[in-house]
């Protein structure tokens, strides 16, 4: 069976013009920040009365049946991670003492090897930004305040050619300059006294041609810091320790996927020395590259909920509920003449059930994506994959019920382009 990824490329790329955002009808936590007795606090009419506020500015909600993708909001925040970020909206903390006592947390919660300990990033990408400053600067209030100008300090990161992606930006902005390897004896032959670290873009795994354990061991037998870019691969949930036992120096993760934190949350998983290095390179600390990757109070302890949640789930009934919402719209568009399916789950990044719907092109006369911006185009709109040759869904980010709303305009589509 051919493969199919589910790819952020091609969704972004057939995704038409929408002025959209995640569903309304959640009540902001801010609201319950302010306190009836405190002065100015004159009830307002206006903004926010009604359940769709994305609806009274105008713009169009989505239907997500494709994948936790920041462009349209990444998931749906946890009602028990809303519930905690109410409660922490209405206090104030020192930040860099909330950082740690959260961090101490997680790092019980994930049972972290010895050494390794976490904070909690403005998202994956700032993790890697805020992680390759650490390693570059150290603690040196000097080359903190420097950074992005790397005098002094070492300067290359060593990624595999199949490795790159539109997130290594996050690499360069530290002033780093990024090389390209493809062996290992390549690896051995770049490595040198400018050396800072070793980049793995963990989803990219099957494409290079150093795999994982291999890419640590030249790392380590060289004494170069290792860092692991794993943001869209969870679940399962082992791969939050696993990767720290395999001995990676940092680790990135998303705290806006699968584990439905606030989309602006991500964990920074680490040696002790670097995650703290890290913090040193990040808000609340001014004159640092990493100031304006902010975390919220309330972020952070939403964080902490969404992920002792999402810990104590059963990951397979969550998959099959998942996988259930999908047979439904199996179901429906089954009987349409020309329509196929077939089902995979990704083997890395976004590990959760999909369904690819296949169209006979001499049955319609549209191909997959057309259909997908059509889906794009109506009220709400609807979100699914559109490749050159199937439409991919999942059902992770769909609430009850709207799989059959998929499923009856996928009906309707096909229906009125069939031949």
């Amino acid at each position: 069976m051919a493969r199919f990824g589910l790819n952020r490329r091609g969704f972004v790329g057939g995704l038409v013009t929408l002025a959209g955002s995640v569903f309304g009808g959640q009540r902001s936590f801010a609201a319950a920040a302010a306190s009836p007795g405190r002065p100015g606090n004159t009830k307002i009419t206006g903004f926010g009365e009604s359940d769709n506020v994305y609806a009274e500015l105008g713009l169009t909600t989505i239907i997500n049946a494709h994948l936790t993708e920041t462009v349209i909001g990444g998931s749906l925040i946890r009602p028990e991670a809303i519930a905690v970020m109410e409660k922490a909206a209405k206090h104030f903390v020192v930040m860099m003492d909330l950082e740690a006592a959260v961090g101490k947390r997680i790092s019980e919660m994930l049972k972290l090897p010895q050494g390794y300990g976490v904070i909690v990033t403005s998202g994956a990408a700032a993790g890697i930004l805020n992680g390759y400053a650490a390693i570059l600067t150290g603690n040196d209030p000097k080359f903190i305040k420097q950074i992005p100008d790397l005098t002094g300090m070492k300067s290359e990161v060593i990624i595999q050619r199949a490795h790159r992606s539109e997130w290594d930006h996050q690499i360069r902005t530290t002033g780093a300059k990024i090389i390209e390897v493809e062996t290992a004896e390549d690896v051995q032959k770049a490595i040198n006294e400018r050396t800072a670290a070793m980049h793995f873009q963990n989803f990219s795994d099957p494409d290079g041609q150093i795999k994982r354990a291999d890419w640590l061991k030249l790392a380590h037998d060289a004494n170069v810091p290792t860092f692991l870019d794993a943001a869209a691969d969870v679940p399962p949930k082992s791969r939050l320790w696993e990767y720290a036992n395999m001995g990676f120096d940092l680790i990135a993760f998303s705290g806006g996927k699968a584990i439905r934190g606030p989309q602006t949350t991500g964990l920074l998983i680490g040696r002790q020395e670097m995650v703290h290095n890290a913090l040193l390179n990040m808000s609340p600390n001014e004159d640092t590259i990493g100031r304006p990757n902010k975390v919220g109070k309330e972020e952070m302890l939403g964080l902490l909920k969404a992920l002792e949640v999402y810990l104590a789930e059963d990951q397979d009934l969550v998959d099959k509920a998942q996988s259930k919402q999908l047979e439904t719209i199996v179901t429906k568009l089954s009987k349409i003449p020309g329509v196929t399916f077939t089902r995979e789950v990704s083997p890395i990044k976004n590990h959760f059930p999909s369904l690819q719907m296949h169209m006979d092109p001499a049955r319609f006369s549209a191909k997959p994506s057309d259909i997908a911006a059509q889906l794009a185009a109506m009220k709400p709109s609807i979100i699914v994959g559109g490749g050159t040759s199937a439409i991919e869904m999942t059902a992770i980010d769909l609430q009850p019920g709207e799989e059959r709303i998929v499923a009856d305009a996928l009906a309707s589509a096909l229906t009125a382009h069939s031949i």
